[in-house]
Formats: structure tokens, sequence, C-alpha cells
């Protein structure tokens, strides 16, 4: 099991998240087990009012949903809601990803790696 930690900013003039789930999503269709967690402003990728900028390329909630479909496991910071990103207070796209430090805490000593963005 491999377990992501993702706390950028999407679309923050950078590739970080971008990246990191390219990374994984990668590795999961190479079959390994993969977990996302999204923290501090990252939690704005699970938004579905977040929208990708027009010089994007990706978007990047469009890409973290159908990972999310596909079978890679995500929690979402719950915490994290009403005090970070850019869309404080707004919803996650599925409510049952909001959770907790215990989850991370939990995935954290289960994983075999822990990549942190």
């Amino acid at each position: 099991m491999i377990t992501f930690i993702l706390n950028h900013q999407p679309y923050d003039g950078s590739d970080i998240a971008y990246n990191a789930l390219l990374l994984a999503s990668t590795l999961h269709k190479n079959g390994e087990k993969v977990n996302i967690f999204l923290m501090n402003d990252a939690v704005d990728l699970a938004r579905e009012k977040m929208s990708k900028p027009e010089h994007y390329d990706f978007n990047l909630v469009e890409m973290l949903k159908e990972m999310y479909g596909n079978g890679i496991s995500l929690q979402v910071c719950g915490t994290c809601n009403a005090r970070c990103g850019l869309l404080k207070n707004e919803p996650y796209f599925d409510e049952k990803v909001s959770s907790t430090m215990q989850v991370l805490a939990d995935w954290v000593a289960k994983s075999r790696q822990v990549l942190s963005f």
C-alpha cells in the first residue's frame, strides 16, 4: 500500500498536484493499492465548485473523481473544510470522503511507502 498526502492548492502555478495525481494513477494501474489523503489547501481538489482555469490543460477535480471511481482510496481532512483552500466550507464532491487524522495515521502505519506533495 502506498499513501499519498497532498497539501498544495490545485492550480497554484505549479504541477505539484497534477504530478502527484498522475503518479498515484499510474501506480494504481500497475496494480498497487493507493490511498490519497488531501489536507491543507489541497482539499479544494475534492470540491465540486473548484473550476479549472482556462490556461490549465488538465481538470484536476475530474481527474481525482475518476481515480476515486476506479478504486483509489480517498480521504479528505474534515477540519480543513472550514479553514483551508480557496473555497472554504464548500462541500466535498462525496460526503463519504470527509475524514480524520486517525484515518491518516492508520494509513501511514500500514503503508509500505508514504509520499507527500
